[in-house]
């Protein structure tokens, strides 16, 4: 009986698992392109690189803040200091 038992819970508990394994086929036919689609593709390809170079290059920032920030960066009141060894480290230095 505790056979019994012990088989139906195993089935049970991989029912689950088994029903989520996709049906897929990992290795498909490759399928090579038709002169046709080859000819379409580099047509594509010509009119692509055609349109970038027909997009003017941008001459001005695109900084929104740019003209309420001051030019160039404000020095720190204070410098700062160096940090004081503390610990196992100033022991190990001595």
């Amino acid at each position: 009986m505790r056979v019994l038992c012990a088989v139906a819970v195993a089935v049970l508990l991989s029912a689950p698992a088994y029903a989520q394994m996709p049906n897929i086929n990992l290795m498909p036919e490759l399928k090579s392109k038709t002169q046709e689609e080859k000819d379409q593709d580099a047509v594509n390809e010509k009119a692509y690189r055609d349109s970038l170079s027909k997009i003017p290059d941008a001459k001005t920032s695109s900084d929104p803040w740019g003209a309420v920030r001051s030019d160039a960066p404000k020095a720190a009141a204070h410098p700062a200091k160096p940090k004081a060894k503390t610990g196992s480290a100033a022991q190990r230095s001595q």
